[in-house]
């Protein structure tokens, strides 16, 4: 294999495990949900995306054809993974809604999106 297709390959390898033990560490470490959530979503995702990225170069160069696996399965993580991240924190300001009552203002006239109905 040409040594600057390794090169790409070992940069975007190191780039995805970087971003996955960053999204780890956020997701371990931070201290409440919401914060919590932004660790597996954003991080993580963008290092996925870079390890799969690295699979679909280093098997193009191999055996000289694209596979498309990988790009279905990177297209796939980046439409789930912000949908579910929004279900999860609508369902923590729902369920803290019901705990406390009322969420906090948001400083603008609207307040929190669809929450303020019709109280």
């Amino acid at each position: 294999m040409h040594v600057l297709v390794e090169a790409v390959v070992s940069g975007l390898i190191l780039i995805g495990a970087f971003f996955l033990l960053v999204g780890s560490f956020g997701l371990a470490k931070l201290p409440d949900m919401m914060r919590r959530l932004h660790g597996p979503t954003k991080a993580t995702t963008l290092g996925i995306g870079s390890l799969l990225i690295a699979s679909m170069v280093y098997f193009a160069a191999l055996r000289g054809q694209v596979s498309v696996h990988e790009l279905l399965i990177t297209l796939f993580l980046f439409l789930t993974a912000p949908v579910s991240a929004h279900m999860l924190a609508k369902a923590h300001m729902l369920r803290a809604k019901g705990e406390r009552g009322r969420l906090p203002p948001t400083g603008g006239p609207k307040g929190w999106a669809t929450l303020d109905g019709g109280d």
